[in-house]
């Protein structure tokens, strides 16, 4: 059975925190609020019986259960009636009940709200290569940032960027972040900063939804828009010929939907997709993509560790199959001991330093992926390496 297509309809994976968004309107509108606040019981049951699968309940019921607070809000007016005004059949769960549904609130709230990338991540995470751990740590910039409107479902724009460019003449090059499912740029922060330390301009907004790569597409608009406002900071400071995107899950889906299907696909100078939902799954979400029609340096990283991402996200196989049909250039890696979540932030090493090479011409971070003896290959912290079209 088609899981993604019976359950998801023509919806995308986080179209909203709702039971709508998951089960459609019908089987939404039998549920009170009250239902899914109580742990999403009845949420955890369906998706077990159905899914057969923990990792895809886990992680489809903390994005549900957020619906808690939505729902809460919602209701406004009719959580402040009295006893007196309330059916019966509405009646206020005990004391005790209340403090448990807020405590479990609290938990799920702090989940999907707290950071995604650790703060200090660029001093914890293990590496095993000289190269790897210079492009971890931060880079020469001081950084600055901007937030301005942007419309929905993106919310708005993070855009960070080295702190000189007041101050020089200089163009650098860019670098879209795509979100994975439910991941607002909000929420890693330090991603963007590592990245900008390193010279480039980074742009993200607050799409929970994108797998078509529409919103990626929406958001390269917007940085030859700020490229060409003489208002705007950014006046042709952006080097618009070197524009790279990566993503993580559903964002890397969305990275091989911009580069290649989206309007300004042929902006792009090279790619980065971190544990990219498999091909399979992104058409049963309607994230459909077509990895043979890549044309640009692309470089595929994904975890070794976690049923999650080794039997859901990215099987072996499936990202085999996908490296397989590209006709660029092209990189592939997994991570040990890495699981799908920590594969936003735990190549970021080299992640850095492929864009470096690919947007900046550096022939030191060449060096991991090209020559006599790429250091990627030799890294014992990674496992089923390839490299292709690289001298």
């Amino acid at each position: 059975m088609d899981y993604g297509k019976k359950f998801y309809g023509s919806r995308t994976w986080c179209d909203s925190y709702s039971v709508e968004w998951l089960f459609g309107s019908k089987f939404a509108g039998k549920m009170e609020s009250s239902q899914i606040d109580r742990k999403g019981a009845v949420v955890l049951r369906f998706l077990d019986k159905c899914l057969l699968r923990a990792g895809v309940t886990v992680a489809l019921a903390s994005l549900l259960l957020s619906y808690g607070a939505t729902t809460q809000a919602a209701a406004g007016d009719g959580q402040k009636r009295t006893a007196a005004q309330r059916p019966a059949s509405q009646a206020l769960p005990a004391a005790q009940d209340t403090t448990h549904m807020g405590a479990w609130q609290d938990f799920w709230q702090k989940l999907l709200n707290g950071h995604a990338v650790p703060d200090d991540y660029t001093k914890t995470v293990k590496i095993g290569g000289l190269i790897e751990q210079a492009y971890l740590f931060d880079g020469p910039h001081r950084i600055a940032r901007q937030s301005m409107a942007a419309p929905k479902p993106m919310e708005q724009y993070e855009i960070y960027y080295p702190a000189d460019l007041a101050e020089t003449a200089a163009r650098y090059p860019a670098v879209i972040v795509v979100n994975g499912s439910g991941t607002p740029a909000k929420r890693y922060p330090a991603l963007f900063q590592h990245l900008a330390s390193w010279g480039f301009i980074v742009i993200g907004n607050e799409d929970p939804s994108t797998g078509t790569g529409q919103s990626a597409d929406r958001t390269a608009s917007k940085l030859l828009e700020l490229n060409e406002a003489p208002d705007s900071q950014f006046y042709h400071r952006i080097d618009i010929a070197h524009i790279g995107i990566t993503g993580h899950s559903q964002g890397g889906a969305g990275v091989f939907n911009a580069i290649t299907s989206q309007p300004h696909h042929a902006l792009y100078r090279t790619a980065v997709a971190l544990s990219p939902t498999n091909e399979r799954v992104a058409e049963a979400l309607h994230w459909t993509y077509d990895p043979k029609a890549v044309a640009i340096p692309i470089f595929l990283l994904a975890g070794a560790q976690g049923d999650f991402e080794l039997k859901i996200v990215l099987p072996k196989e499936d990202m085999q199959s996908m490296y397989a049909k590209i006709p660029a250039p092209k990189a592939m890696a997994r991570r040990k001991g890495a699981e799908h979540g920590q594969m936003l932030y735990t190549a970021d090493g080299y992640v850095t330093a492929w864009f470096c090479w690919h947007l900046q011409g550096d022939s030191t971070a060449a060096k991991v992926f090209s020559g006599n003896s790429p250091e990627l290959l030799q890294n014992r912290c990674y496992q089923d390496v390839k490299l292709d079209g690289f001298d």
